[in-house]
C-alpha cells in the first residue's frame, strides 16, 4: 500500500510540476527522454511504445500531440514500408533540455533527497531487480 501511494503522489506532483512549466505531461518528458537517447534521436514507433509501456495505439495518441507541437516528427524507413520512426525534432530537444530542470529539481525535491547516498545505492540495486527495470538509463536528459 504504501508504495502505490508514494508511487502515485510522486507521479501526480512531478506531472503537475511539467504541465504548469512547460506544458509537457510526465508521459511526453519520457517520450523524449527515449528519443533523445536513441541512435539518430530516433525509435521505430513499437519499440518506443514498449519502452513506455504503452500500447501501440497509446503511444500513436501520445505522439501525434508531440508531432502537432513540433517535438517529434514522423519517418518512415526506406527497406520496409510497415515501420514507422517516431524521431526528436531540435524543438523537441530543446523542450527536454529545459523541462529537465524541473523534473530534476522535482524528483530531489520528492525523492532522492530523503535519501542518503548508499541508501539511493541500495535503493538502484533492488529497483533493478523488478521486472521492466531494464538496463540503467541516461543520468540526465540535458546531456
Amino acid at each position: 500500500m504504501r508504495f502505490l501511494r508514494a508511487h502515485a503522489a510522486i507521479t501526480r506532483q512531478l506531472n503537475a510540476d511539467l504541465i504548469a512549466s512547460h506544458e509537457l505531461t510526465l508521459s511526453d518528458y519520457e517520450v523524449l527522454l527515449h528519443l533523445a537517447d536513441a541512435p539518430e534521436r530516433a525509435l521505430r514507433r513499437i519499440d518506443l511504445a514498449d519502452r513506455v509501456l504503452l500500447t501501440p495505439s497509446g503511444i500513436t495518441r501520445l505522439l501525434n500531440g508531440l508531432e502537432c507541437a513540433g517535438f517529434v516528427e514522423r519517418g518512415d524507413c526506406a527497406s520496409d514500408g510497415r515501420v514507422v520512426y517516431a524521431r526528436l525534432t531540435e524543438a523537441g530537444l530543446e523542450k527536454l533540455r529545459e523541462a529537465s530542470a524541473t523534473h530534476l529539481a522535482g524528483v530531489g525535491a520528492l525523492f532522492t533527497e530523503r535519501f542518503s547516498t548508499e541508501e539511493l545505492e541500495q535503493l538502484g540495486w533492488l529497483l533493478a531487480r523488478l521486472p521492466a527495470a531494464g538496463p540503467e538509463g541516461p543520468a540526465c536528459a540535458a546531456d
